[in-house]
């Protein structure tokens, strides 16, 4: 097997170039409309979601959304006042329980709906909110969510939600808050007569509602998070294949443009092999219930349930692009290894609060390597995480603060993929990783969770306290950087730009012959002389020589 090291340079003030700020030190300043998204205030917490109807018809022409969401729910304490989330320019018209319409409070985005009813704790109750509007025009989708109203080819609407952190609110009304995601639910989408809805779960039946229009009912049997639902219109075209996977056999199903058909086919041969890589690193695929799909949509691409969005123009890489530029990402289709990675992290394991998106974003950029590792080789695998470096910006820490609908830095992605890879070194056991990815994905099923439940998870199975681990990484900007040099002694070396605690064992190349170190803040000394010092560039970290 071939080693992957670089022999360490000699770096001047390298430990100045870096941020010393944590989380704590960040002092952005947050709106009641940030609390109201993004706590679980009293009117949220009585409540648990169990069923969702939504019932839209989408006017393309005029870029109107009309219908209603009922909402399903079982009472867990005696409340009367509940919150309902809805995004202007939209606006609600009504919301009815029980046949009688009810006084609504709104507070921009937050609308409060106070019940006549007794709210009596272990019951299940439904109310109906009816809306109406345009919704906010996606300008950026999938980054700057909303609806993109677009045309295809030939003329054609090409009309699709993306809405992650914006909000599944942008567009329908909901309880929209990640940690209670609700049981199962129905999407019903009237359409104009020549367009098809594809949503999420599987199709139970198109409609005729009237002359003019078609109504496409997309169930969901498995749990789903807000930002997960999606609607998808266009004219499309469908063929799909049958999988026999770890559950049995899984309907893999592919909806794109009509013109786009022979692209699709030999470009979507991507997806059976992600399932392949998945499976085998992460377990079962998650919602054999729904189906997976493929759905072609006028921006990039998105994790939709089930329902996973594409848009990367039929070509290899990112838009074409290697990230990590090694050759390696040019080896498969970006958005259809990416997005379906989240079919494990996000929509199986989902953060409580947007502030953790770490688990949905880091495990989900590190799957891209574990594709490669599956199909190619370990050596690929590697070489295409730790080419993904030269992407990490080290700008803020990559937890975000929590009830405020805040996410952390984008170094979510590749700093969160390396800081995976690193731990795979020290635990230097893969089936043993393996596991622990497939446990995570058992443990936490169809769950929303907290930071500390993964590090709690990993520190206990791989019986390593992690703590300061988890710490330097996803809460401090400062890469640690082993300090080093010779004296009549040997070998001298400490941490620095560490959080408290830290003390990582690395793996050096001294003179060609492997050799572990636990280095921590205080000097220490190795009898060594050598020719040639190197680091096992699979662990991310910095040396500076003095």
């Amino acid at each position: 097997m071939t080693r992957f090291f670089f022999t360490i340079c000699f770096v001047c003030g390298l430990s100045s170039i870096f941020s010393q700020t944590s989380l704590f030190d960040q002092q952005q300043q947050f709106t009641r409309q940030d609390t109201l998204r993004g706590s679980i205030t009293p009117e949220r917490a009585w409540w648990d979601l169990s069923y969702y109807h939504l019932d839209i018809s989408v006017d393309p022409d005029k870029k109107t959304i009309e219908g209603k969401n009922t909402i399903h729910y079982k009472v867990l304490e005696n409340h009367n006042v509940l919150q309902v989330d809805l995004q202007p320019p939209l606006v609600i018209e009504k919301v009815v329980q029980d046949g009688k319409e009810l006084k609504v409070t709104s507070e921009e985005n937050a609308h409060f709906i106070t019940l006549d009813k007794k709210q009596k704790k272990g019951t299940i109750n439904s109310l109906e909110v009816y809306y109406s509007g345009k919704p906010r025009e996606a300008v950026r989708a999938p980054w700057d969510g909303g609806i993109s109203w677009k045309k295809d080819a030939n003329g054609k609407h090409f009309i699709a939600s993306s809405c992650q952190g914006l909000g599944a609110s942008v567009w329908w009304p909901n309880k929209d808050h990640m940690y209670d995601e609700v049981d199962s639910m129905l999407v019903s989408v009237t359409v104009p007569k020549g367009l098809m809805n594809v949503g999420n779960g599987r199709l139970r039946k198109v409609e005729e509602r009237d002359p003019d229009t078609n109504t496409f009912h997309w169930f969901v049997s498995n749990p789903i998070n807000n930002y997960g639902v999606n609607i998808n219109i266009g004219d499309y075209v469908h063929f799909g294949e049958k999988y026999e996977g770890e559950k049995g056999e899984l309907d893999m199903d592919y909806y794109v443009l009509r013109d786009n058909l022979e692209a699709a086919k030999k470009q979507f041969k991507d997806a059976p092999r992600t399932m392949k890589a998945f499976e085998y690193w992460f377990g079962p695929y998650p919602f054999y219930e729904d189906s997976f799909k493929l759905v072609e949509v006028p921006y990039l691409g998105m994790e939709h349930q089930s329902s996973v969005t594409y848009g990367n123009k039929y070509v290899n890489g990112y838009l074409g692009n290697d990230l990590s530029g090694t050759g390696w990402g040019l080896k498969f289709d970006f958005i259809i290894i990416h997005e379906s990675g989240h079919e494990w992290f996000a929509n199986n394991i989902t953060y409580k609060d947007i502030a953790d998106m770490w688990i949905h974003e880091s495990f989900t950029a590190y799957s891209e390597n574990l594709f490669l590792d599956y199909h190619y080789s370990k050596e690929a695998s590697s070489e295409y995480v730790i080419g993904t470096r030269q992407g990490i910006r080290n700008d803020k820490p990559i937890i975000g603060q929590y009830d405020v609908n805040h996410e952390g830095s984008s170094d979510m992605y590749y700093k969160g993929a390396n800081m995976l890879h690193t731990l795979r070194q020290l635990i230097e056991d893969d089936e043993k990783w393996r596991s622990i990815l497939r446990g995570l994905n058992k443990e936490f099923y169809h769950q929303t969770v907290t930071t500390k439940q993964i590090e709690d998870y990993i520190s206990e199975k791989t019986k390593i306290d992690l703590t300061a681990f988890f710490n330097q990484y996803l809460r401090d900007t400062r890469i640690p950087t082993l300090e080093y040099g010779f004296d009549d002694n040997g070998l001298k070396y400490r941490y620095i730009d560490i959080v408290e605690d830290f003390d990582m064992p690395v793996r050096l190349i001294i003179d060609g012959k492997d050799q572990w170190v636990q280095p921590n803040r205080e000097w220490q000394v190795l009898k060594v002389k050598a020719d040639e010092i190197g680091i096992d560039p699979n662990f991310y970290i910095k040396a500076k020589s003095i």
